[in-house]
């Protein structure tokens, strides 16, 4: 699956439960496919979750 594959499933299941669920509904998908991509890129090492965390520190000292 490329990235337009993926992407377009994600917009059919954020519609599937807009429309059906409603915004609580749409809310929840949303957040559990962000931390679902992100666990993702982490696993395919394209993710460091130690290098996330030095840059916000970084952001945070200026």
């Amino acid at each position: 699956m490329n990235a337009t594959q993926i992407c377009l499933a994600i917009g059919l299941a954020l519609g599937f439960a807009a429309a059906f669920g409603g915004f609580g509904a749409f809310t929840i998908v949303l957040v559990f496919a962000a931390l679902g991509l992100l666990i993702g890129r982490w696993l395919d090492g394209e993710i460091d979750p130690a290098e996330l965390v030095r840059s916000a520190q970084q952001r945070g000292k200026r």
